[in-house]
């Protein structure tokens, strides 16, 4: 049963090598003739004219990854204290079976509601050229998408607080909000920043609701007005739409280049990741001081 178990946990190890090799060897032929280089600083993407500069879409996917984090992580953060320190249990009971039924939602489906209910919402903001299809779409559909994600860890990590600093503050005559703010949120506060960074990796890696809603224009996005906020109105392709978009029709060195995006996303995740775990494992250490 041992060695089952521990076959069980080296597949996953496996797994995750064999994919990131097979990724590495694909993209290798694009490293060798195009250069990382001229990958992640050109902003042209013209495969026809052996153009295969991917900056537009690293800028793109920064930024919608940037737009979903400043709008959702408010609300998720604001849920996760709620459900941990506020909520009745009978309302908790309500209320965190729904969160969690939105990382069950296929991602497809929150593409069909972008195109359906956000887009056009967001298509009557009266700015020169605005379709509804862009960065500010696809940041609302991408916010709610991280929602669970976020609000699960940042309420783990405010329940493992202990729960002598909530007594230690009330006994010191604090109100409940004051114990909040000044007790508990600085207590979990590195499981709080580790569970945004996860949902900034669940983000970055994001592919069909952003295809649906994003616009898949292969442009450096730009404020079309002297706000600049109007940037996020703009169309924007992301990595991963990248290579969703053309890998069926992609040969030779085309394909090559989408594996080299892969691999460039794949590193960039790992990152982003590697920083959560750090962040979380950092936050158990200041604890059991």
């Amino acid at each position: 049963m041992k060695y089952s178990l521990l076959f069980a946990a080296l597949a996953s190890i496996l797994i995750v090598m064999m994919i990131g090799f097979f990724t590495f060897r694909e993209a290798l032929p694009a490293f060798r003739d195009i250069g990382l280089g001229k990958l992640l600083t050109e902003s042209v993407w013209r495969p026809g004219q052996g153009q295969y500069g991917i900056l537009a879409m690293i800028i793109g996917s920064g930024l919608v990854t940037a737009g979903a984090v400043i709008l959702g992580v408010p609300l998720a953060i604001g849920c996760a204290i709620f459900l941990s320190e506020i909520a009745h249990p009978k309302v908790r009971a309500i209320v965190k079976p729904c969160v969690e039924l939105l990382a069950g939602i296929p991602s497809v489906v929150y593409g069909l509601f972008g195109m359906v209910i956000i887009v056009p919402i967001v298509r009557g903001i009266d700015v020169p050229g605005n379709t509804g299809f862009g960065l500010f779409s696809a940041s609302i559909v991408l916010a709610v998408m991280i929602l669970p994600t976020i609000t699960s860890v940042a309420e783990h990590a405010i329940r493992s607080v202990p729960k002598e600093f909530r007594e230690g503050s009330l006994a010191m005559g604090a109100t409940k909000w004051e114990t909040i703010q000044k007790v508990i949120i600085p207590g979990a506060r590195s499981g709080i920043i580790s569970a945004i960074v996860l949902g900034l990796g669940r983000a970055l890696g994001e592919t069909i609701a952003m295809i649906m809603v994003i616009g898949n224009s292969v442009i450096i996005p730009a404020a079309s007005t002297g706000n600049p906020l109007s940037i996020f109105l703009s169309r924007a392709r992301t990595l991963t739409g990248n290579i969703a978009v053309e890998i069926n029709y992609a040969t030779g060195l085309h394909e090559s280049a989408l594996f080299a995006t892969g691999v460039i996303l794949f590193v960039l995740i790992m990152i982003v990741n590697s920083s959560a775990k750090y962040l979380m494992s950092r936050g158990k250490l200041e604890k059991s001081y």
